[in-house]
């Protein structure tokens, strides 16, 4: 699916949030990967597989 060089990661890569954005729709609150992930503005994902990724936002240490 990827037509870059070098390469985007696959959506099957633990880096897969590094590839190209294809499609932005931030006043939506997403984007669509070049390796066909959705990536949520709250950093949930969906594969295209169709799997979920839940949020994954660091955690705020509060003092």
């Amino acid at each position: 699916m990827c037509t870059h060089t070098p390469k985007c990661p696959g959506a099957d890569s633990t880096d897969r949030e590094a590839a190209a954005i294809v499609a932005a729709h931030p006043e939506q609150g997403w984007s669509l990967l070049c390796n066909g992930v959705l990536l949520f503005e709250d950093t949930g994902e969906l594969l295209p597989d169709g799997q979920v990724i839940a949020p994954h936002r660091p955690v705020v240490a509060l003092a």
